[in-house]
């Protein structure tokens, strides 16, 4: 009884090719302040600008790093899906040394509205003050979650015009990333404002 077998490609034919692998899909982007889930802004807005912000953990982006001049931290906050009005927030606190708390700090706040020329910022840190401000390590070296909460008694004056907003209160938790690359921050800063 003769088999029924299967003829092999003869010698030096191609074989048939697999399928290529696909690429692996790129990280999604950061749907949130803290991979925690505890990132948030808080602030009261008043003059050229009226708002109460509440913004969630879930869709804010918050970064932060320490600053030279005059030592600190410098922190930022805005949507990802922007808003109406569509707000940046920098907060660069003087005084903050890595891991350790701090009390009655001096803050230097800066309110943009992206996609505008509308800048509004308290040039210096003698405008508003951080009443407290704790810190806690996260997993990633370098980096700690900052609560703080504090208040303004002055505006923040317009870059160009007369406008003025006071940022009443505010309180935040989010990210400051002592070890992270100066340059790689500040180009990130820079694509924020620049939308």
């Amino acid at each position: 009884m003769s088999g029924i077998g299967l003829a092999a490609p003869p010698s030096g034919a191609p074989s048939t090719p697999s399928a290529p692998l696909p690429a692996p899909l790129p990280a999604p982007p950061p749907s949130g302040c803290l991979e925690s889930g505890d990132g948030y802004l808080r602030a009261h807005l008043g003059g050229a600008i009226e708002a109460k912000i509440d913004w969630p953990n879930n869709g804010t982006r918050c970064q932060g790093e320490p600053k030279d001049k005059p030592p600190g931290v410098r922190l930022s906050f805005q949507r990802l899906a922007g808003g109406s009005p569509d707000l940046l927030f920098v907060f660069g606190i003087t005084g903050v040394r890595e891991g350790r708390p701090a009390r009655a700090a001096g803050v230097n706040v800066t309110v943009i509205v992206q996609g505008t020329s509308r800048i509004y910022g308290t040039l210096g840190d003698s405008r508003c003050t951080v009443d407290s401000l704790t810190q806690r390590p996260l997993t990633v070296k370098g980096s700690y979650r900052v609560e703080a909460r504090g208040f303004c008694t002055q505006p923040a004056h317009a870059v160009r015009g007369t406008d003025a907003v006071l940022v009443s209160t505010f309180e935040f938790a989010g990210l400051v990333a002592f070890d992270a690359p100066k340059d790689e921050v500040v180009t990130s800063l820079g694509q924020m404002t620049a939308r």
